[in-house]
């Protein structure tokens, strides 16, 4: 067959997510560099991992550990992590069994909706929901529910996750603490979600990456710690978020041992294994009694503090997050503008990057809110806080 028959038999190709475009995050962290702005979008910290952790990276690099690990994670940090667990949540989990390292929080939630999810089934999201919960649904054939948190505090509306629920639903995803209203899930909400569930051969994906960002003294409600909904959730979980390392890529994901094999059959022909010496390091880390993270409410609940009392004379109202490394903010008294345009403005115009809110929503309201982050040097937060007073 010739050159020219060929052309004649291409396609154009049918995107198989054709609503989907560049993530908000890459939009405006890319916005904020050409415009100089300071970056309080996109999650990440400006200031270093543990020093004690990075030595161990170089370390584990030079001793050779730079080959393939084992598809589900080396044995040493999967019983540092079942350690952990126990510790923390009162569960024992089986390292074997139970506890895949994955590449990143991200990879893990693609791979725990894979295992479970098939074509003509759905899943149930409550917005506002992180942006690649759907296009994962998507990608198995499968219809996204969106069910609206209840504002102000962004709670569950359980009349309406009730009429949701079906025998063609497969999945529920809940995240929390909750990226991007900072808002937390108690005990008793996981005990009205169990019983919801319970007459249902439905699965939980419990987003659990800032289970250690938990301000005012309150704890962290993991599915973990919840027998009924342990039995039926993958719990996904992120070293990037816990050492101030996002660009690492590395979580990992708790299940039971059943669904833990359907969650290894995708991870295996996905990345197959995460990055060697860094899961060295990181065993090593948890080994030598490291409590980094039992500090990591403090630590940001200081920075949140600086922050709201930083823009407390400006015109933008925010009610303190309860959890995360992030703030919204409402500035109905600055702006008219939708919350993309004003974002812009911000960052093109006032030198400050921020997300807006509507991103996470299916169907938007019609909401002022936009999204800080506020893993920041105290200096950094001090200067954006002065220009958006200015406004």
């Amino acid at each position: 067959m010739g050159a020219r028959s060929t052309r004649a038999l291409m396609q154009p190709i049918r995107s198989k997510l054709p609503g989907v475009g560049t993530t908000i995050f890459t939009v405006m962290s890319r916005l904020a560099e050409q415009s100089g702005a300071i970056n309080l979008s996109q999650g990440f910290p400006d200031f270093q991992p543990p020093g004690a952790l990075l030595d161990l990276v170089s370390e584990h690099l030079q001793r050779g550990h730079n080959q393939y690990a084992p598809m589900a994670g080396i044995s040493s940090l999967r019983e540092q992590i079942a350690e952990k667990t126990a510790a923390l949540y009162g569960r024992k989990v089986d390292s074997d069994t139970e506890i895949t390292v994955t590449s990143g929080a991200t990879e893990a939630l693609f791979c725990a909706i894979h295992a479970v999810v098939r074509a003509g089934e759905q899943i149930i999201v409550f917005d506002p929901a992180y942006d690649s919960y759907e296009p994962a649904a998507a990608l198995a054939g499968a219809e996204t529910i969106h069910i609206p948190l209840c504002m102000p505090d962004f709670s569950i509306d359980w009349e309406r996750l009730e009429s949701a629920l079906s025998p063609r639903v497969r999945l529920v995803i809940i995240n929390s603490p909750h990226n991007p209203t900072g808002s937390i899930l108690t005990r008793e909400d996981l005990d009205r979600l169990a019983a919801m569930l319970a007459d249902y051969d439905c699965y939980v994906v419990s987003d659990e990456v800032y289970e250690h960002i938990v301000f005012d003294g309150l704890g962290h409600a993991s599915v973990l710690a919840h027998p009924e909904l342990a039995s039926r959730s993958f719990a996904v979980f992120s070293f990037g978020k816990t050492y101030h390392a996002t660009g690492w890529k590395i979580g990992y994901c708790i299940a039971p041992a059943a669904l833990t094999e359907e969650f290894r059959r995708v991870h295996q022909f996905n990345t197959f294994a995460t990055v060697t010496p860094l899961q060295y390091a990181l065993a090593d880390f948890l080994a030598r009694g490291a409590a980094h993270h039992l500090g990591l409410a403090s630590f940001y609940q200081q920075k949140r503090d600086f922050f709201v009392e930083a823009m407390r004379g400006s015109r933008f109202t925010m009610t303190p997050s309860r959890g995360t490394y992030f703030q919204l903010a409402e500035y109905a008294s600055i702006s008219d503008l939708p919350d993309h345009e004003f974002a812009r403005l911000l960052t093109e115009t006032h030198k400050v990057a921020v997300i807006p809110v509507t991103a996470f929503y299916k169907s938007p309201p019609d909401t002022r809110l936009v999204r800080f982050c506020f893993a920041k040097e105290l200096a950094t937060l001090q200067t954006a806080a002065a220009r958006l007073r200015e406004l």
